[in-house]
């Protein structure tokens, strides 16, 4: 495959050094997604649709305050000129921002991108050691965090040989930090430097099965391409749509359903920061929403809400994903509303949903069909494809792909072509895809990714702990859970207190929603001959 890249803008080449090299990438099918040259994707998602007629339009809700798209365009536009020539961001400088879902999260990643940064979203969650391991693996220079979360990134950049800048902003409508301040005195037109439409744009880190961050890389044209592709083709998104969701804009499904999705067309996003189901219970009927992404966790809570008197008639679109949707949630749900609910599946590697159901094709237990650009096929280990039937691993292309930063285990993401996403479905007659297994140890719960050896590492770091090993244990509500078996040291007991205390102390080394749910202790672990422990043992 001869792959070309277009022209870079950036002054700060390390991004595209650390691309994967070529004959390890996946085929990417660009047909019908065609975008100049030069192109940024900040400038296209708010200045560009300010000069389409949009400016009066409502762009984001959240904290109280509503703010056009006009609005928006020259908050971001001020925050861009600080940025360049406050703080010296170039073209390919790696920044970091760390906040909850709110809008001034929102106008800093737009600024950021139209500043020609590569953009690193993070989660509110994540402790020091996590953001050390980005930060370093990243060499980012400069972090943008919202002043009420800045603890854990100074603690990180105490020790940084990267992290030079952390710059506070004000993530509630007061508005009143260090780079609010400084972007007031900024004039609201802003000339973006030239960046490339293959020129990276954003870091999406995920964790892999080893806990170990991969950053997956895409381009400025990626971010249209979701846009372009799922949000026209499946949502049919209008002006008059109003987003609201769950998943935090440091997800790419967040940031493509909360941000992207909404601005390409002129819509609204209603970003919650505390995105808990009655939270989002009282948004949708409170602003009308017509477009919700969650996991169907949250859809649960919601069905027994309606039971209880919540409207939530507005929604056209009930989008579940992050993990598989259960049948009878869906079968409820359209019980309920009479809409149907789309079940989708997607990979921070290929940026968003790639397989979905329609509004005139969906069926229970049926995640559907590819996104119009996307092929998919179910193949056995040696990548043949496998008659319809039969169970196996999904093979993916399209117009985005795996890309890891400078990591060997692309050639594992993607073999002759193909993006392997390490799930197991099966396709029936029809065409459709079903999903029926992980085929890793990734552990899915409420539609968070959980690495059971990143959990095992934070409770091996408690001096009562000999050995552990982590499991995801099937759970109505959520999923799956995490369930760590541990060996104590001699002399400790295994209590009720004790589990509080492993729990406790895992929340506090590791994002909290990562912590073990349930904790069994025992006398010894199932082992090899080798002393490797078998973790297949503890799932039977």
């Amino acid at each position: 495959m001869t792959l070309m890249l277009g022209p870079s803008g950036h002054v700060d080449g390390f991004t595209r050094a650390n691309l994967p090299p070529f004959a390890q990438w996946p085929e990417l099918r660009l047909d019908g997604f065609d975008y100049p040259d030069w192109l940024n994707a900040g400038v296209e998602l708010s200045d560009r649709m300010v000069e389409r007629g949009f400016g009066d339009n409502i762009a984001l809700i959240g904290n109280g305050r509503a703010r056009t798209y006009k609005e928006m365009t020259d908050w971001s536009n001020r925050i861009a000129h600080a940025l360049v020539e406050d703080y010296g961001v170039k073209p390919g400088n790696r920044v970091l921002i760390r906040s909850a879902n709110n809008p001034a999260m929102v106008a800093c990643w737009l600024a950021a991108t139209k500043a020609g940064a590569v953009v690193v979203n993070t989660m509110p969650m994540l402790r020091a050691g996590e953001l050390t391991k980005i930060v370093d693996k990243a060499e980012i220079s400069h972090a943008l965090c919202d002043t009420r979360l800045m603890e854990e990134l100074v603690a990180c950049q105490k020790d940084s040989r990267f992290l030079k800048t952390v710059v506070g902003f004000d993530g509630t409508a007061n508005h009143d930090a260090e780079l609010d301040r400084i972007a007031l005195r900024k004039p609201v037109r802003f000339t973006p430097p030239p960046t490339g439409r293959d020129d990276v744009a954003l870091l999406g880190f995920t964790s892999g099965t080893t806990g170990e961050p991969k950053a997956t890389m895409h381009f400025h044209r990626d971010l249209l391409i979701i846009a372009d592709g799922y949000a026209r083709e499946v949502l049919a998104v209008t002006p008059e749509d109003v987003f609201v969701g769950s998943p935090p804009l440091a997800f790419t499904f967040g940031l493509g359903g909360l941000a992207i999705f909404p601005l390409r067309f002129g819509a609204a996003a209603a970003l919650l920061e505390q995105a808990s189901p009655p939270n989002m219970v009282q948004i949708i009927q409170e602003h009308r929403a017509t477009v919700c992404f969650t996991a169907p966790t949250a859809y649960r809570v919601m069905l027994k809400a309606m039971d209880e008197g919540a409207d939530l008639s507005s929604l056209r679109a009930a989008v579940s994903a992050g993990e598989t949707l259960p049948a009878p949630v869906y079968q409820e749900w359209q019980a309920k509303t009479g809409k149907p609910m789309l079940d989708g599946i997607g990979a921070t590697e290929m940026l968003h949903i790639f397989i979905t159901n329609r509004f005139d094709d969906h069926h229970p237990g049926c995640t559907g069909r590819p996104v119009a650009g996307y092929e998919a096929r179910i193949v056995g280990d040696d990548m043949q494809e496998l008659p319809r039937g039969e169970v196996g691993r999904l093979a993916v292309r399209g117009p985005t792909g795996c890309r890891y930063m400078a990591d060997d285990r692309q050639g594992k993401y993607v073999k002759d072509g193909w993006n392997l996403t390490g799930d197991s479905f099966w396709q029936d007659e029809d065409g459709r895809f079903h999903f029926a297994a992980r085929s890793d140890d990734m552990i899915i719960s409420a539609g968070y990714n959980i690495a059971g050896p990143e959990v095992e590492a934070a409770l091996l770091s408690h001096p009562d702990v000999l050995e552990c090993a982590v499991i995801g244990a099937a759970d109505e509500e959520r999923g799956q859970i995490v369930q760590a078996h541990v060996v104590l040291a001699p002399g400790r007991t295994g209590d009720a207190l004790m589990v509080k205390l492993l729990q406790d102390h895992v929340k506090k080394v590791i994002a909290p929603y990562k912590y073990p749910r349930r904790v069994i202790f025992t006398d010894a672990l199932p082992k090899t001959q080798t002393g490797k422990i078998q973790r297949f043992r503890l799932r039977e």
